[in-house]
């Protein structure tokens, strides 16, 4: 029975259903589509100007104050611990959500719940070092379905109870905080790795005395890491203390300049960056538009006093978003040549969209603009995703992805500083949209601009040699 247990824990389809189930069960929140109809209700009795001035900008700065230290983190304690910790922070998350009040309260919802965004890239980079990369595209299909179907099932729950069973808002969030445990008691199930993509390396040179690889590997040495490592009993003879104490710290030192080293090489191509600038501009707007189109859906048709249909609009949001990602797998299309073209033309619908909800009072043409921009939006960043990843290693690719999007938390809390926060301009959230609107139409001229450059280059590339071909 032990050897059968083994054997199980050792394939890789017991790491992918556990981590599979994390993954549902994290992200089947019912609640989440109700925020701020919650928190401008009687259960916490919270003003709209309080919510978007005061505590939702937290979000963005605790999300970019932790990003990258937990990025880091991640790979060197091998994922495992970091996805407990985002168990662990959004359990506290949905209790101080039931039981807590006041701004200060809600504040702190906003910092563990950064903790939790900052933290889920564990979940995406786990299965990649716990199975061969023969099943890569496998796991990868599971683990990015699960997740949207877990919030398509949880967005249309959360509107099932809401309109048809008149669960409150409360109860809601009593049953995220069911999921998110399951979540977390997922996560304890979960095998330990013994490799990651950048820290703990299989193919990564051998440190000199073998013994000091167990403590390099996991931080503080513990008592499984000797019985786990082959190498570590294979090595040299122990080396005198002071140089074993060291050697980690050159190990990491070394890591955070080849990780260097690599992001200027990556973004040394011309391609590369044009399509990471657009990743950066487009991800900081949309992730502001999401954080924020509660309050104006709230401002459009008050929660108190009209029906809500957030859940509904989440769930064919979602739904519309992985059909336009899927479909861009069909689609022919010389990118190199019509890449910027794409970028301009969708931005612009998006910019669009944004301003229409701006403009309008109908609560339902604010629907369809949120639909039609994160539609486009999802379009986008599947055509960007595949054209960086494609001609990149894994580990550049999710370094890539990682700096990328903290370009982008960047930018965000700029916007969020100036645009949003009682300390800057706080404008009213219709006004907000106004400038999130006009945002994307500067991303949209941008890459106009230079998708025309690039047409004309080629056009006149070709007449050139074409001329030459013809002369004499």
């Amino acid at each position: 029975m032990d050897c059968w247990k083994g054997a199980v824990r050792h394939s890789w389809i017991y790491p992918t259903v556990i981590i599979c189930a994390n993954g549902f069960f994290t992200t089947m929140r019912p609640s989440e589509p109700f925020l701020t109809p919650y928190l401008t209700g009687p259960d916490k009795n919270l003003t709209i100007e309080e919510v978007t001035n005061q505590i939702l900008p937290v979000w963005t700065y605790s999300y970019l104050a932790l990003l990258f230290p937990v990025f880091l983190l991640t790979d060197y304690v091998r994922y495992k611990p970091v996805l407990l910790l985002q168990g662990i922070s959004l359990i506290v998350t949905w209790l101080l959500l039931l039981f807590a009040h006041g701004v200060v309260a809600m504040q702190l919802v906003e910092f563990f719940y950064g903790m939790v965004t900052a933290t889920e890239v564990a979940y995406y980079a786990y299965i990649y070092s716990v199975v061969s990369t023969q099943h890569f595209q496998r796991v990868t299909s599971y683990c990015r379905s699960v997740t949207l179907v877990a919030a398509t099932v949880a967005a249309v729950l959360g509107q099932l109870l809401v309109s048809l069973a008149h669960v409150s808002y409360f109860h809601l969030n009593a049953i995220s905080l069911a999921s998110v445990s399951l979540a977390l008691l997922c996560a304890f199930f979960l095998p330990m790795p013994q490799r990651s993509m950048f820290f703990h390396r299989r193919d990564a040179p051998e440190p000199v005395a073998g013994p000091d690889k167990g403590q390099a590997a996991g931080g503080a040495p513990s008592p499984c890491q000797g019985g786990t490592n082959p190498d570590g009993a294979a090595g040299a003879p122990s080396p005198q203390p002071p140089a074993g104490s060291a050697r980690p710290h050159r190990h990491m030192l070394g890591v955070l300049l080849q990780l260097g080293r690599d992001l200027r090489e990556c973004y040394s191509s011309h391609k590369l960056l044009c399509w990471s600038l657009w990743w950066a501009l487009a991800t900081a707007g949309f992730n502001q538009v999401v954080n924020y189109v509660q309050v104006l859906w709230d401002l459009r048709a008050p929660s108190h006093s009209s029906a809500v249909y957030n859940g509904a609009v989440e769930a064919i949001a979602t739904f519309l978003g992985s059909a336009t990602s899927m479909a861009v797998g069909y689609v022919k299309v010389n990118w190199d040549l019509s890449g910027e073209l794409a970028l301009a033309i969708f931005s612009a619908l998006d910019a669009g969209s944004l301003l229409l909800m701006h403009f309008t009072d109908n609560i339902w043409a604010c629907y369809s603009g949120y639909l039609a921009f994160k539609g486009c939006y999802m379009l986008l960043i599947t055509i960007a995703t595949f054209q960086i990843a494609v001609n990149l290693s894994m580990e550049r690719y999710a370094l890539m992805f990682g700096f990328n999007n903290f370009v982008a938390l960047v930018i965000q809390t700029i916007l969020t500083v100036v645009v949003v926060d009682s300390r800057g301009l706080g404008l009213d959230i219709s006004t907000q949209f106004l400038i999130y609107g006009s945002y994307f139409t500067v991303i949209a001229g941008i890459f106009l601009i230079r998708s025309m450059y690039i047409i004309i280059s080629i056009k006149c590339r070709n007449t050139s040699v074409a001329a030459e071909s013809t002369a004499p």
